[in-house]
């Protein structure tokens, strides 16, 4: 029977807690969106400087489909949880 390195097991125990951080993560994802179109923009869309208007608006989680319209979260990033191993909760909509 082959024993084991202590660095290799320390190592192996590393990778797993960093998985697990990383899955139970609090910021879901976060995309730039027209709101009328519910289409993706790019993210400078979606910030203002100097007070000027943005053409968008922030969207949490979901996904974008083919056509690059957003859907599945919500533009409430509270009402978004990312969920994982680990963590609980639901996605809002």
């Amino acid at each position: 029977m082959r024993r084991l390195r202590s660095s290799t097991v320390i190592l192996g125990g590393m990778g797993v807690l960093a998985a697990t951080i990383t899955a139970c993560s609090s910021e879901p994802d976060k995309r730039c969106m027209d709101p009328v179109s519910r289409k993706q923009l790019p993210n400078y869309e979606c910030k203002s400087s100097g007070g000027h208007t943005t053409r968008g608006t922030y969207y949490y989680g979901g996904s974008v489909d083919a056509d690059g319209r957003i859907g599945g979260g919500s533009t409430n990033k509270a009402a978004v949880d990312t969920g994982g191993f680990g963590c609980s909760g639901s996605s809002g909509g």
